[in-house]
């Protein structure tokens, strides 16, 4: 095995690692599901600017199978949710790593993962989740509002913190010494 090999696959497991403590330090957890942490998606995205896009949807999906395994389990079994609330939904995180070449684009591609990661969850709440839209409410429209509750903070939280760690980090990105 390449040295660049062994090293890129012990980043993954530390930040898959790192991922997986950070969302157990939840600030609000919605009722059905979702929850702002302390950053749980900073360690993905930043291991997807490190080392691209392809490296980073494997450890994104990775994680979101350790999210299914170790909590996730407790919400659904449906087919629809595994993938769309874990395996796809976290795997899109990995995206960040398109747009890696300025402060810009970490912001695009922070932006990007966690849109996809929102478009996912959308999908799953129209699918799966539907029966716990208020009477009366479009089954779309309360999965938008839903997993924006919860979404829309953790996007802001995670752009600031990838934000405050992009001057020290930049030195990194990209380099695989």
């Amino acid at each position: 095995m390449k040295k660049t090999s062994t090293r890129m696959l012990t980043e993954a497991g530390i930040m898959i690692a790192a991922a997986q403590i950070l969302s157990y330090v939840k600030i609000f957890e919605a009722p059905y599901g979702g929850s702002v942490t302390a950053g749980s998606m900073i360690p993905i995205i930043l291991f997807s600017l490190r080392w691209g896009v392809k490296s980073g949807l494997l450890a994104g999906t990775a994680y979101g199978i350790l999210q299914f395994f170790l909590g996730g389990a407790i919400y659904s079994y449906h087919i629809v949710s595994i993938l769309f609330d874990y395996v796809v939904a976290f795997g899109l995180l990995g995206l960040a790593g398109l747009f890696r070449s300025s402060i810009k684009g970490v912001f695009m591609g922070t932006c990007l993962g966690l849109l996809g990661r929102f478009i996912c969850h959308v999908i799953s709440g129209v699918v799966v989740w539907a029966s716990y839209a208020p009477e009366g409410m479009n089954a779309l429209i309360y999965s938008v509002l839903y997993n924006g509750s919860y979404l829309l903070p953790e996007l802001i939280i995670t752009l600031v913190i990838v934000g405050i760690l992009y001057k020290p980090l930049i030195s990194n990105i990209g380099q695989r010494v």
